[in-house]
């Protein structure tokens, strides 16, 4: 099974401390190898989770994020990201949420969720909240969840969003912006040879979040399809 080595991190280890042009370019194929280390194991990730879901994201190479940094709006000019990153989009309308991993020495991680959804998407998932929250409740305050993701994170407003009582007994629901939740590794299990396996597991811990929030945006208050 492919797995993220030891030289992987060190390349992103030797880039943080050397996050310029010069050093990449004399160090060009460290990093095409290990950007072909990363890929196999995206591919290995792919292969599993598309055991259990259906996934639109053809090869782990498509799912990779560019290790180019947009430095056109940031004060950090740095060229290079020190971490390898990537998605995975989930197949036709009625699924929705995606799924993300991060891998950096020391701080790996993998995450799911609604990282932007359009104001239509948001409005059914508080419109679905407001009427009853506790489907989503039992989900998150499950013992799987907890116990894999701890809590439900995202942006949140400040208050009650505009045309939802502000006194509504699951208004701190109805807050977010963004429905997001994670996991984070140790360097030790992102270097095991079955991590590709434990990522995917994870990602299958999300299903039941992911089914309800998908259901929501996909049909009415009747529960009639609209997609």
């Amino acid at each position: 099974m492919a797995a993220i080595t030891k030289d992987n991190f060190n390349f992103l280890s030797q880039l943080k401390k050397n996050n310029n042009r010069d050093w990449f370019n004399d160090h060009k194929d460290i990093y095409l190898k290990q950007h072909e280390n990363t890929i196999e194991f995206a591919n290995q990730v792919l292969l599993e989770l598309s055991k259990h879901d259906n996934i639109e994201t053809p090869t782990g190479k498509k799912s990779l994020f560019r290790i180019y940094r947009d430095v056109r709006f940031g004060k950090d000019k740095s060229p290079y990201k020190t971490h390898w990153a990537g998605g995975f989009k989930r197949a036709t309308k009625q699924l929705r949420g995606g799924y993300y991993f991060h891998i950096e020495k020391g701080n790996s991680m993998v995450g799911g969720g609604f990282w932007a959804p359009n104001k239509d998407d948001l409005l059914r998932f508080r419109e679905d909240i407001a009427f009853d929250a506790k489907p989503l409740r039992k989900i998150i305050n499950s013992k799987s969840f907890k116990d894999t993701f701890g809590t439900l994170d995202g942006e949140q407003l400040k208050t009650s969003p505009k045309g939802f009582d502000k006194d509504h007994p699951d208004v701190d629901l109805l807050r977010y912006k963004q429905f997001i939740i994670s996991k984070k590794f140790s360097d030790e299990e992102v270097l095991s040879p079955d991590f590709a396996k434990v990522v995917s597991d994870t990602f299958k811990k999300m299903r039941p979040f992911f089914d309800y929030m998908s259901e929501s945006v996909t049909t009415d208050a009747n529960g009639e399809s609209i997609v």
